[in-house]
């Protein structure tokens, strides 16, 4: 292995983190149907320490529409009902004493429209930061090339993998893209 494949694995490492970025990202924005990462940004006052959600209580999505929060400590039950309410996701859950039900209400078209513009543009930003990687991938070959540390063979395929790595990323994001989009515009 030479100095030009260490280039391209590191691309590869790079553009695999903007995908996971971006993925992340993604899981955040709402759509119209339940998913238990909505929730995510939730921090629960679990006797005096905020605590994310999801490690005082199991998620579960019975249905499309509903998000079901069953605290392991019942004593906080009230608590993890004023921290879903409190954390500005337009959500307004019920308790019945023993499970907190949470449902999601549809979006409106405008808010539908407003979420996919938001999808777009995550999308550009992550395409943006892959062809900054794939711009440092090539200055680091041609400095490699300069040094003489590679030759100009080497220097020819290892910017064709760089380009395939970066189309290959480029893809996926679109991909994930038009996914989301599709989840946010369904009624």
């Amino acid at each position: 292995m030479g100095m030009h494949d260490d280039v391209v694995k590191a691309l590869g490492v790079a553009i695999t983190k903007t995908l996971d970025d971006l993925k992340q990202n993604l899981a955040k924005i709402r759509t119209g149907r339940a998913n238990a990462a909505m929730l995510d940004s939730v921090r629960v006052d679990n006797y005096g320490t905020p605590t994310p959600l999801n490690q005082c209580a199991a998620l579960g999505v019975p249905e499309p529409r509903l998000i079901t929060v069953k605290p392991w400590d019942k004593g906080i039950i009230k608590e993890i009902e004023k921290a879903i309410r409190d954390a500005n996701l337009g959500l307004n859950p019920m308790n019945d004493g023993e499970i907190i039900r949470v449902p999601i209400p549809a979006l409106t078209e405008e808010r539908r429209k407003d979420i996919a513009k938001q999808v777009k543009a995550k999308g550009e930003e992550h395409k943006v930061a892959i062809r900054n990687e794939r711009r440092e991938a090539n200055e680091k070959l041609k400095e490699l090339l300069k040094l003489k540390s590679i030759t100009e063979d080497e220097n020819k395929r290892a910017n064709e993998k760089v380009q395939k790595e970066t189309d290959a990323g480029v893809k996926t994001v679109e991909d994930l893209v038009v996914k989301k989009e599709k989840e946010v515009l369904e009624v």
